[in-house]
C-alpha cells in the first residue's frame, strides 16, 4: 500500500511539474492558445495573439506597459524614462540604459551585455519596410549611439509623449532585438529562432504542436520561478477544456460563450480571467453609396440601435459577473487609451444616439423611406461577428430595415470589405493609440480602395484629416487630446462610424497557476508570463 501511494505521489507531481529524465525537477507551464501555428517569431513582424504571446516573453523594449496594466508606461531596458532635448534644432529623446542586461545565448552566438549597438541596430530595423511590419512609426527617426549605455532618438517632426513613448515600448517595432545574432543568422533564420534580453529564451518548436522556452537564468530582473514554458496551438476549445481537466495544461484561451464559460466554471481549482485590451466593435458606413449617403438614414440606424442590447450579446448573468463586454462612445475607447470620449461628454454634446426607435422612423421617413429598405451586408464567420450583426438585424427589423447578412469565413470577409463589397461593415478591432485608430480609420488617405494609403476607411470619410494632422504634431499632451475629442465628436455628428461596444479578452488557468501581476489589461493579448510567474504549493 505505501509503495501504490508512493507512485500515485509522484504521478501527480510529474503532472504539476513535467518530470522527466531530460528536464528533472523542473517547473513547466503549458498554455495552450486557439491557433494551430506559431507563425513568425520576428517581434518586429508579430501580430497574431500566438505571435505576440511568444516574442513578449523573449523580447524587452527600452519601456514597457506595466505587466497586467497598459494604462502605465515604465522603464524596461532603460534606465530611466528618457529625457527630451533640442538637438541640432530637432527633438531629441536621451535614453539611458540599464548595465548588466544580457542577450540569451543563440545558435551561434553566446551570451552577452546589451549595449547602445544593439538598441541602434534595432530601430533601425525598425524603420526598414523590409525588416519591419511597423516601419511607418520609426520612418522620421534617427538613431545615434552617444556611448555604451546612451541612446539618442532625433525627430524629423516633434511628437508628444502620447505619441512617442508608446513607440519605445515591448510592442510592435519598439522590441530591442540581438545584432549579434541576427547579423550571424540571418532574418529568414531570425524569425523561427528568436534571440532577446527576455525572462524566457527560445528552446525548440514542433510545428502545429508546440513551441517551448527555457528560463533566461541571467534576466536582468531576477531568473524566472518557472523552468520552462511551452506554448501549446489547439484551434479546438474542447480539447483546450479537456487538458485543463485532465492536468495537462495549466492555461488556456477561452471562449465567449455562454454555456461554456458556464461549464468550465464548474471544474474545480480554476480561475476564469477577463481582462483588455478591450476590442473595439464598431459600425462603419459608406457615406458615399445610395441610401447610406443620406446622413438622415445613417443617424436613423443609430437611434434604432441600443449599445445596452449588446451588452446581452453573450449572456446577461455572465456579462455581469465577469465583465466581457462594455459600452464605448467613440472610436478611441476611454476606458484604456488617452483621447476617447466618456459617455458624459458625448451626452453633453448631444451626439450620444440614446436609443430612440421613433425619432430612426421619423428620420428615415424625412429621407424618403417611410417603409424602410434592405441592406446586404457581409459578416465572418465568427461567432462575435455573427451574434452581433443578429443583434443589429433584430433590432433594425423594428424601424423597417432589413438587414440581410452573408457569412463567409473570416479572411475572405477582410478581403471583401477592402473591395468596398459591403456598404455597412462591422469591423472588431484594437490599436495601440488614438492617431492609428483615427488615421487607419478616417483619414482620406486610408479609405479602401482609392485612397493613397488603402487601409480600412471604410466610411470613405475625409471631414477629420486637418484634425488627426494638426492632433499628430502637437507636443502638449493635454491639447493633444483635445483635438482627438473633437475629431471623434466630428465623426459621431457626421455619423461616419457607431461606437458599439468594446470585448475584453478571457483566459482560464488553474487555481496554483500565479502569473505574479494584477490582471487588468495586456497589450500582448494573454496574460503574460514573465519572471514572476509561478505554481504555487497545491
Amino acid at each position: 500500500m505505501k509503495i501504490s501511494r508512493f507512485f500515485l505521489y509522484l504521478s501527480v507531481f510529474a503532472v504539476t511539474f513535467n518530470f522527466s529524465t531530460q528536464d528533472s525537477y523542473c517547473s513547466s507551464l503549458r498554455i495552450a492558445i486557439g491557433a494551430s501555428e506559431a507563425g513568425t517569431l520576428d517581434p518586429h513582424f508579430a501580430s497574431g495573439f500566438q505571435e505576440r504571446a511568444v516574442v513578449d516573453m523573449i523580447f524587452n523594449g527600452l519601456l514597457r506597459y506595466k505587466p497586467g496594466n497598459v494604462s502605465v508606461i515604465e522603464p524596461d531596458l532603460a534606465e530611466n524614462m528618457p529625457d527630451v532635448e533640442i538637438y541640432n534644432g530637432l527633438q531629441a529623446w536621451i535614453f539611458k540604459l540599464k548595465k548588466g542586461v544580457m542577450f540569451q545565448a543563440g545558435p551561434s552566438t553566446d551570451p552577452y551585455e546589451l549595449t547602445a549597438d544593439d538598441v541602434v541596430y534595432s530601430l533601425e530595423k525598425s524603420a526598414d519596410p523590409e525588416r519591419c511590419a511597423y516601419s511607418g512609426d520609426y520612418a522620421d527617426m534617427a538613431f545615434e549611439r552617444v556611448d555604451d549605455y546612451t541612446v539618442r532618438i532625433v525627430l524629423a517632426k516633434p511628437l508628444s509623449k502620447n505619441l512617442f513613448l508608446p513607440k519605445m515600448t515591448d510592442y510592435a517595432g519598439g522590441f530591442i532585438v540581438s545584432k549579434k545574432a541576427l547579423e550571424s543568422m540571418g532574418d529568414k533564420e531570425y524569425k523561427r529562432h528568436p534571440v532577446g534580453t527576455g525572462p524566457f529564451g527560445y528552446k525548440n518548436y514542433e510545428p502545429g504542436k508546440k513551441l517551448r522556452l527555457a528560463a533566461h537564468k541571467e534576466y536582468f530582473r531576477g531568473a524566472p520561478q518557472l523552468d520552462f514554458v511551452e506554448v501549446l496551438y489547439m484551434p479546438d476549445i474542447k480539447k483546450r477544456m479537456s487538458g485543463l481537466k485532465e492536468g495537462s495544461l495549466e492555461v488556456i484561451i477561452g471562449s465567449l460563450q455562454a454555456s461554456w464559460i458556464r461549464e468550465i466554471k464548474e471544474i474545480k481549482n480554476i480561475n476564469v480571467d477577463t481582462f483588455g485590451v478591450g476590442q473595439i466593435a464598431a459600425i462603419h458606413f459608406n457615406t458615399k453609396v445610395p441610401l447610406l449617403n443620406d446622413i438622415r438614414v445613417r443617424k436613423a440606424i443609430a437611434y434604432g440601435l441600443d449599445r445596452k442590447k449588446f451588452q446581452l450579446l453573450f449572456d446577461e448573468e455572465l456579462n455581469a459577473e465577469e465583465g466581457l463586454i462594455g459600452e464605448v462612445y467613440s472610436q478611441v475607447p476611454a476606458p484604456f487609451l488617452p483621447g476617447g470620449l466618456s459617455q458624459k461628454e458625448v451626452k453633453t454634446a448631444f451626439l450620444d444616439y440614446a436609443s430612440d426607435p421613433l425619432k430612426a422612423l421619423k428620420l428615415l421617413s424625412e429621407a424618403g423611406y417611410p417603409e424602410g429598405f434592405a441592406l446586404d451586408v457581409i459578416s465572418s464567420e465568427l461567432e462575435t461577428h455573427q451574434k452581433t450583426h443578429e443583434c443589429i438585424r433584430s433590432q433594425l427589423a423594428q424601424i423597417g430595415i432589413l438587414l440581410k447578412i452573408k457569412v463567409v469565413g473570416h479572411s475572405t470577409m477582410h478581403k471583401l470589405i477592402r473591395q468596398d463589397k459591403s456598404p455597412l461593415v462591422l469591423y472588431i478591432s484594437w490599436r495601440p493609440n488614438a492617431d492609428i485608430f483615427l488615421t487607419r480609420f478616417f483619414h482620406s488617405e486610408s479609405i479602401v480602395k482609392s485612397g493613397l494609403k488603402p487601409d480600412t476607411n471604410f466610411s470613405h470619410y475625409d471631414q477629420i484629416d486637418r484634425l488627426i494632422e494638426a492632433a499628430r504634431l502637437e507636443i502638449n499632451p493635454k491639447k493633444q487630446v483635445n483635438l482627438w475629442k473633437h475629431a471623434q465628436l466630428k465623426i459621431l455628428e457626421d455619423m461616419a462610424s457607431y461606437p458599439l461596444y468594446y470585448i475584453n479578452l478571457i483566459y482560464v488557468r488553474k487555481n496554483f497557476v500565479d502569473y505574479g501581476h494584477e490582471l487588468k489589461s495586456s497589450m500582448a493579448l494573454y496574460p503574460q508570463i514573465n519572471e514572476k510567474t509561478k505554481l504555487l504549493t497545491h
